[in-house]
């Protein structure tokens, strides 16, 4: 008889609940996602579609594929094992994707909640024992007499449920989803970054590892150098100003490498921490900048598919639909509120009677509608407009920022091919216009200030053509990055 009781009044709810929601409407704006950039190009002049060569590594013409997707591992155009297993480790390893993962899952499980307490009536059960003591004239019932103490024991279920009239809760919902969508692409953001971000610490350590050698090489010839002019002053060749500057060339080339050093310790600590490990215990393999390869066929998606590839700006979409739905939510709570309700029970003062049979049981229905709260609520409703206007200027800019940096990508990669070609010629000549001023000062042809002289523009040279080589293998990574490669696609 109970379980009869309970099931009937289990259906009765929740045809009143389906009924309540068929009905009812969601009010608020419905969110429509935008429309795409307009514009076919990413420059306001001619947008390169080549760039020029250079002697050496890293100096081959790039050519852009423009309407081309990104591959999802962008950084294996840089034909690179040891930069692949780096990337790696670092998606496996990093705990900031760890602490991403978990506001993520924190996000899904806040609306599995909101769901859960929303969408089904409210099903409680209850057990109590009561031991009390009744006045029954108190009561109005006079001259009987009062009964002994006694226990009552009481078994009930209860069930309640909020009609969803004006659609509050699934306004509520929607916003819930949209921040699970906001966790889902900033976690797909930070992948990317940190991807970019191993990408950038690796051209790093391997420019400054470069840099060290080119300044070893010279100090190896300046040595040898110095060792010819001692001899020569030995023999009265030259003079022991000739020494002292050869001593101090060798001396200045020799500061070069602290700063170095440091530099490199700092990218490598970095580039240790990216892989999630300590850097007193990360063991970080040499990284050698001629061993990658300059990717020849950039790809270039078009800017009106930009918003979908870009997980920042899928995030800020996700927080303009969560302002959205939360305008629906405030716009609900002016509108009166139903509450059904229902329980069902045994009281009875002996326990062994508790279930033979239901003899208490109660159906109500509420109506809340609010009338004056004091402007609380149309204040509520003009925060969240407010909120909604704000998401969608946040999401324009996100959108032009990220137009911005493929601009920027492109055009320093045009920029950087020049700068390569002009420094690799002249560090060219400069190797060349050394060895001859070496054999001429060798053969008392020049003086020792003129040999010191094209060794310092030998050095410059040099170290003018490894920086233009990372810069150009980093800003090729910086494009491909701005262009939302690195990451699955979400659609």
């Amino acid at each position: 008889m109970l379980k009869s009781a309970v099931d009937g009044t289990r259906r009765m709810l929740v045809s009143a609940a389906i009924l309540g929601m068929l009905a009812g409407c969601a009010v608020g704006p419905d969110f429509r996602r935008p429309e795409p950039a307009a514009a076919s190009t990413y420059l306001s002049g001619a947008q390169p579609t080549e760039t020029v060569a250079a002697k050496g590594p890293g100096g081959n013409p790039q050519r852009f594929d423009t309407g081309t997707d990104i591959p999802s591992e962008w950084w294996s155009l840089f034909r690179s094992e040891s930069l692949d297993r780096r990337i790696r480790i670092a998606l496996e390893e990093n705990p900031t994707l760890a602490q991403a993962r978990a506001r993520l899952a924190q996000a899904r499980e806040d609306r599995n909640a909101r769901a859960g307490a929303t969408q089904y009536p409210a099903v409680n059960a209850g057990i109590s024992v009561t031991r009390q003591k009744l006045n029954l004239a108190s009561l109005g019932v006079p001259n009987i007499k009062e009964p002994g103490p006694f226990t009552l024991y009481n078994a009930s279920i209860s069930v309640s449920y909020v009609l969803d009239l004006f659609g509050g809760n699934r306004r509520a919902l929607e916003a819930l989803g949209a921040k699970v969508d906001y966790q889902r692409f900033e976690l797909e953001a930070a992948r990317r970054t940190l991807a970019a971000n191993v990408v950038n610490a690796a051209i790093r350590q391997a420019s400054l590892r470069a840099q060290i050698g080119k300044v070893q090489d010279l100090l190896e010839a300046q040595g040898r150098q110095f060792a010819i002019t001692e001899d020569r002053y030995k023999a009265g060749g030259v003079s022991a100003l000739d020494v002292r500057n050869q001593n101090m060339l060798l001396d200045q080339t020799r500061a070069l490498l602290p700063p170095l050093g440091r530099q490199l310790a700092q990218v490598t600590h970095q580039l240790a921490a990216y892989l999630g490990r300590e850097p007193a215990d990360a063991t970080i393999e040499a990284f050698d900048l001629d061993a990658l390869h300059l990717p020849e066929e950039v790809p270039l998606s078009l800017p009106s598919s930009l918003a979908r590839k870009r997980p920042d700006i899928r995030a800020a979409e996700a927080l303009w639909h969560q302002a959205s739905a939360n305008v629906g939510v405030a716009t609900a709570d002016l509108y009166p509120k139903i509450t059904l309700s229902g329980s069902l029970g045994s009281q009875r003062t002996d326990s062994g009677e508790l279930l033979s049979g239901v003899n208490v049981w109660s159906i109500a229905g509420n109506l809340l509608q609010p009338i004056f709260r004091g402007g609380e609520l149309r204040a509520r409703k003009r925060s969240a407009v407010a909120a909604y206007e704000e998401a969608a200027a946040m999401y324009r800019q996100t959108v032009l920022q990220a137009l911005q940096e493929v601009a920027d990508a492109l055009s320093a990669l045009d920029t950087d091919a020049r700068s390569l070609q002009a420094r690799a010629d002249a560090a060219e000549h400069a190797r060349v216009g050394y060895g001859i001023a070496r054999q001429q000062y060798l053969l008392g042809g020049i003086s020792h200030l003129a040999l010191l002289d094209a060794q310092r523009q030998l050095l410059q040279s040099e170290f003018d053509r490894v920086q233009s080589q990372a810069d150009r293998y980093a800003d090729t990574a910086a494009l491909l990055h701005a262009l939302g490669g690195g990451w699955r696609d979400l659609e």
